[in-house]
């Protein structure tokens, strides 16, 4: 007799286990409700990180349209003053490291320049020309221009090229 009051002793225990409540320090969520919380957050990133890095790079962009319609500003003085753009020597370029290229026009790089700027003579003036090969992360050039005529002219735009 002893023998089955054990026995049913054991289930009445093991019953008990099934059918009581969860206590608070034993809820939590599925691994379905994780997975789920994660694809959302993947989506999530995948349509906001590529917004966030076409607007860092059109910020960065900044530099090279506020230094070349100041470039095509000093050009116009110049011209008014000497009846004629100034031309720097073939090959000569302006970055931060070689930040009074420009000088003679007034126009001096910062050290924190991301572009480098070169001006060349054309048939109707000058064209100066800011091209960056590391705007970003990925390979593509960011190319701007500006004429005598004072027209910004993006050659390659690196905020549209992903």
């Amino acid at each position: 007799m002893s023998h089955i009051n054990m026995r049913s002793l054991r289930s009445r225990r093991q019953s008990s286990r099934r059918s009581r409540p969860r206590l608070r320090s034993e809820s939590g969520f599925s691994l379905i409700e994780l997975l789920i919380v994660l694809v959302i957050i993947g989506i999530l990133a995948g349509i906001a990180i590529p917004r966030y890095m076409s607007s860092t790079t059109k910020a960065k962009q900044v530099e090279a349209k506020e230094l070349l319609h100041q470039i095509y500003m000093m050009e116009r003085s110049y011209f008014l003053e000497h009846d004629g753009y100034w031309i720097p020597d073939v090959g000569v370029e302006a970055s931060k490291d070689y930040p009074y290229a420009f000088d003679q026009i007034g126009v001096e790089i910062m050290s924190s320049a991301r572009y480098t700027y070169t001006i060349e003579e054309t048939e109707s003036g000058f064209r100066a020309v800011a091209t960056s090969y590391k705007l970003d992360d990925d390979p593509a050039v960011d190319r701007w221009s500006i004429t005598e005529s004072g027209s910004l002219i993006p050659e390659s735009d690196d905020s549209v090229e992903r």
